[in-house]
Formats: C-alpha cells, structure tokens, sequence
C-alpha cells in the first residue's frame, strides 16, 4: 500500500470519526439544565392517609428523570407488591400504576431514578389507605451504590484522565518539538498505551454506569440495564469517544512514527478536540444552568490539563535525558511559552468552571464538592509555584547548560498533578456545590457519613444534608464478617444538650432487613448527639452514638 493511499484511507477514517460524532450528538437524548433530581411532591404525599386506594402514584421531581429498571417499587402493607406494570416517565413526572383494591394499611413506595447528570437519586416514603399499620418491609428496596462499585467507577475516570495525559504529551511533542535525530520508539509507547488507557476506561465506565445507577455489584449487569445505559446521553458520549478513539488510531501511527503533513496533524487536532467533548457531556457540565459554556469551559479545562502535564512527562522521560544543550535552547523556550497558555487556560476554565458549579461563598467552604475543590486549588497553586521556578531557569537559560534541577522540578509538578487528577476524579462524581445548597438528594448528599462499632455489630449512619432543618438519615447494620446483618427492631433519638434539647425520637421506616431510612427536623445548629439502638434477636440488642456536626 503506498503512502499517498495510506493518508487517503486515514483522512477517510477520520472523516467518518466526525460524521459519528455529529449524528450521535444530534440523536442524544437532550438534557435539562440542571443535576441531582429531588423529590419535590408526591400523590399520594408522603405520610399521608387516604380514604381509598388510589390507582396510581404519581411521583415529580425538580427535573427530568431516566429509569432504573425494577428499582421504582409499591409494597402493600402484607408485603406483597401492589404496583401494577412498568411505571411511565414524563419529563420530571413519573407515573406509577397501582392496584386500588388493595388493604387497608401502611404502603411504602421506594424509588430509584437516574437525574440529568447520570447520577442515581433514590428515596422512600410512605402513604396510608383507611388508617396506619406498620409499614411493610421492602427486601427489593434497598438499591444503595455499592462501595466496590462506587470506587472502581473514580479508578475508571481518573485512568482515563491519566490515558489522556500519556496520549496528547507524545501526540503533541512529537509533531512540533521533537528532535530528527531522536528515536521515537519510547514517546510512542507511551502514546499507545494512553490511547489504550482511555479505551479501557471507556469501556469500564459504560460497564460500571449499570450496577451504579442500579446499586447492585460489580458484575450486577443485566440487558435490559446496560441497553438503558447505552440508549441515554452518557451512553451516546462514550460510543463516540470509542469511535473517534478508532479514527484517531489511524492519523496517529504515521505521526509517531515520522513527522506528517500539516493537513493530517489539524485533521487528529479536530478529532481529538472532538474527542474532550466527550467527557463534559457524560457529566456535570451537561446539566449545568450553562450547559453549553459548562461544556466547552470543562473540554478546555481537560484539554488544557492533558496538554501541559503531557508536554512536562515528555520532558522528564526523554527530552531533558536525551536531548542535547543546543536542541534544549530551542525547545523549551517554545514550551515554556506552550505550558503559559495551557496554565492560563487552566485558570481561566477553572474560575469559570467554579462560578457555575459552586455559585456562592457559602457553597464553597460549606459543601463536599467546594471542599474538594479548595484543596484542588492549594494543590494547584503549588504547582504553580514549582512552575514559575522552572520557567526562571528556562529563561535565564540554566535548564539548558544545566538540566538536572529543571528535571527534579518537572517531577514534584507530576507528582502533585497526580493527586490533582485524583481530586478531579472525585470532583465529577460529586453533588455540584450549587445542587447541595439547594436541595441535596436523599442518596447523593452524604454531607456527614462513619461507621459505628458495638459487640453485636457495625453501624454505617449517614445524614444529609447534616444542616438545620430537614434531614434524611440512612442506617446500613453489618456483622462481624462485614455482611449484611438482619435487624428484627430499629429506634433512634436526636438530642443538642448544649442547647437544651431532650432527645428527638427519628422515626425510622425498614427499607430492607439491614437498612432503614428515617426523616427528622433539627432546629439548631450544633453537636447533635444521635443514639441508634438495634435489636437483631429476641434478646440480643446494643446501643451506639454519633457526634453529628450541624451547620
């Protein structure tokens, strides 16, 4: 095959790379301009006692919602189901048949929904027909994300954060900055296992999206499930970047092996700039108030990232090893200028970024997701300064007489970029700072969260939004083996002893025979002493406390 045939064939591929691209942008499903539903009203409302039984329950949320298949149950108070068929979803309004011959008694409705953002929201109530009983237990119900699953989808993104990070460096230098007389053998390798990276991840991030959105295991996937996944906006964003992914391969092996024409190299630009919109329309940026400045600003913000991390792993590896005094003179003014931009773009996209997602002073230090990003800033200005550093030597032109302290410098920048991406990692798993002030979500606010210890067993408490007012608290009881421990009794109080406060009884409502879920009112800020008793037999109980911090 000869060269002129191989470019056509490749500018081909990429061609039909951007055609996927466009037709899977305009066949996604469009998505509200928000994240996190919450559960704004129900009919039958929620504790509410109705003369009859209705024939549906109908369910709003603040915003548009997906389904999770089987996760939206009505259980009669005898346990036995008393929903009838597949729930319908319109928009923010979902529909549940119900039979309305029922018995008299307590029903609890549990629920599971997938928000604008792909993040799973889940919630229970309950409603009484004729007058209350003891509310049923639901064994289905309890669809919480598993921790195994939950960490491997952070594992999952910042693999592909790293991936991106060891293709565009190589990718990059190669085509502009690196010396003829170099081999390119190693940049290479490391390109290829960074295409590699991000195609691995992808396919992870696709694979785990189910038994997240579901709560179930890491091997939980049903068909019915990942073609829900594949058929939603997420799915469509991933199958693109796998098909882009696929085109870029074929402009990619020319370069790294000799220098291209300049019309190939923008053609693999314009694939891989597709390529990084991928990622904010799998996410946060989707749903923002702004989706479609959330979204340029967050492939900017990436692109950015992957541009100066990579060039600076090129540099330690090769460039300031092999490189000679005269090809560092002309290479690393270019880059320092190059690594500038990428800064000053990181700075602008973040600041940006920050006004969207966290709005206000408060959401900042006040929620999960602005403490993160606080500590992603410190980080980053640490970086910053060790950048400075390295561009001081560049410019008074030691790095190239002398490249040792510009190569120890390069290293504690990718040292402290690591935990950077980690943070981000976490960051786009994370309830928006703007979402959490407003109206955290019973699953995904998680503002205060440990584990409690008694002989008989280990306690998981979590309350959200841990502020006054309002708060949800979930309890998950294991046993000394770590599994799922059955509970035959649940009690709670609340008490602020500081402010006079006698303990509070939080009613609890069994989701399923380990976990119960309750609602209380905390009218004051303080040190709220919680105190869980569990009883897993006839005669065998203990009793645990939790030092609960309320804003």
């Amino acid at each position: 095959m000869t060269v002129a045939l191989r470019r056509r064939i490749a500018r081909l591929a990429a061609a039909a790379g951007l055609l996927v691209t466009v037709v899977a942008l305009l066949i996604a499903p469009a998505t509200p301009a928000s994240a996190h539903a919450v559960l704004e009203s129900s009919s039958p409302a929620a504790a509410a006692v109705v003369p009859s039984g209705p024939s549906e329950v109908v369910l709003t949320f603040s915003e548009s919602v997906r389904k999770v298949p089987g996760k939206i149950r009505v259980i009669a108070p005898d346990g036995s189901r008393a929903d009838r068929g597949e729930p319908s979803f319109g928009g923010a309004v979902v529909t549940i048949p119900v039979d309305p011959g029922g018995a008299r008694g307590t029903y609890l409705v549990s629920f599971r929904v997938i928000s604008a953002d792909s993040h799973p929201v889940s919630g229970a109530f309950t409603y009484s027909v004729g007058a209350p009983s003891t509310p049923p237990v639901d064994d289905g119900a309890d669809s919480r994300a598993n921790p195994v699953v939950g960490t491997a989808v952070k594992v999952a993104r910042f693999l592909g954060y790293l991936g991106l990070v060891l293709l565009v460096g190589p990718a990059l230098v190669l085509a502009a900055l690196w010396p003829r007389r170099l081999s390119r053998q190693g940049p290479a390798r490391l390109a290829w296992a960074g295409l590699g990276l991000v195609a691995v991840a992808t396919l992870a991030d696709l694979w785990l999206q189910v038994p997240y959105t579901a709560g179930g295991g890491l091997f939980e996937v049903t068909g019915e499930g990942f073609g829900s996944v594949i058929g939603s906006a997420f799915g469509a964003a991933h199958l693109v970047r796998l098909g882009l992914l696929a085109a870029s391969a074929f402009l990619l092996r020319p370069l790294l092996a000799r220098p291209v024409g300049r019309a190939d190299a923008i053609i693999l630009a314009v694939l891989g700039g597709a390529a990084l919109l991928t990622w904010p329309l799998a996410g946060h940026p989707a749903a923002s108030p702004a989706p479609a400045v959330s979204v340029v600003v967050d492939a900017v913000h990436l692109g950015s990232m992957a541009v100066w991390l990579g060039g600076l792993l090129m540099l330690a590896a090769f460039l300031l090893r092999q490189a000679d005094e005269r090809e560092l003179g002309a290479i690393l003014p270019i880059w320092s200028r190059w690594a500038a931009l990428a800064v000053s773009a990181l700075l602008l996209a973040g600041t940006v970024q920050a006004l969207i997602e966290v709005a206000t002073p408060k959401a900042l230090f006040n929620t999960t997701y602005g403490q993160l990003l606080l500590a992603k800033i410190a980080l980053f200005a640490v970086v910053i300064a060790v950048a400075a550093y390295s561009r001081q030597l560049v410019r008074r032109r030691i790095a190239a007489e002398r490249p040792a302290p510009v190569r120890r410098a390069v290293w504690v920048e990718l040292a402290v970029t690591v935990v950077v991406l980690g943070l981000s990692a976490t960051l786009v798993q994370t309830t928006p700072a703007r979402t959490a002030v407003a109206g955290p979500s019973v699953a995904e606010a998680g503002e205060f969260s440990t584990r409690l210890s008694s002989p008989l067993y280990s306690l998981e408490v979590e309350v959200s939004p841990a502020q006054r007012g309002n708060n949800s608290v979930h309890l998950f009881a294991y046993g000394k083996d770590n599994l799922p421990l059955p509970v035959a009794e649940w009690r709670a109080t609340a008490a602020l002893p500081s402010a006079g406060i006698e303990p509070i009884e939080v009613p609890l409502l069994p989701l399923s025979d380990y976990h119960a879920y309750g609602d209380i009112s905390l009218p004051a800020a303080g040190d709220w002493q919680l105190k869980i008793t569990v009883r897993t037999t006839d005669i065998d109980q203990a009793t645990v406390t939790a030092t609960v911090p309320i804003r």
